[in-house]
């Protein structure tokens, strides 16, 4: 009886063992995807911006956030506030992050950035959300 059962019991092994490599072999490929994949999935040039106006009784405040998503640097930036007021970047490389304040008396209504690199990109101010008990709310 030994005898027969002791093939059953290498059978069960090997096939734990294959499970067992198999697993390791899924969970080791989705940490690299995650670890890895954003960079290689993202786009050569890309740039995402997040202008921001908060206006509060006695005065406002307004910034604009760029931040270069893409694997290679963004040269020439050019920031357009809205009417004449414009601002230049030389550069941004891959991952940096600029805080801007746009100048005074300039309407907050929309940003406009362009690049040597052929981005084109408007985006509206958006305002963040009044709580009660916030300031300015």
């Amino acid at each position: 009886m030994l005898n027969t059962l002791l093939p059953q019991v290498r059978q069960r092994m090997r096939r734990s063992i294959l499970v067992v490599i198999i697993a390791v072999i899924i969970v080791s490929s989705g940490v690299l995807i995650v670890v890895y994949g954003f960079s290689i999935f993202s786009a050569d040039y890309n740039l995402e911006i997040d202008p921001l106006k908060d206006e509060q009784n006695l005065f406002s405040t307004a910034r604009v956030t760029l931040s270069n998503t893409g694997k290679l640097p963004l040269t020439n930036v050019v920031i357009n506030y809205g009417g004449q007021s414009t601002e230049s970047v030389e550069l941004i490389s891959p991952g940096q992050k600029l805080l801007l304040s746009p100048p005074e008396n300039v309407p907050l209504d929309f940003v406009t950035v362009t690049t040597s690199e052929g981005l084109n990109l408007t985006k509206m101010y958006r305002t963040p959300i009044k709580l009660p008990g916030m300031m300015g709310s």
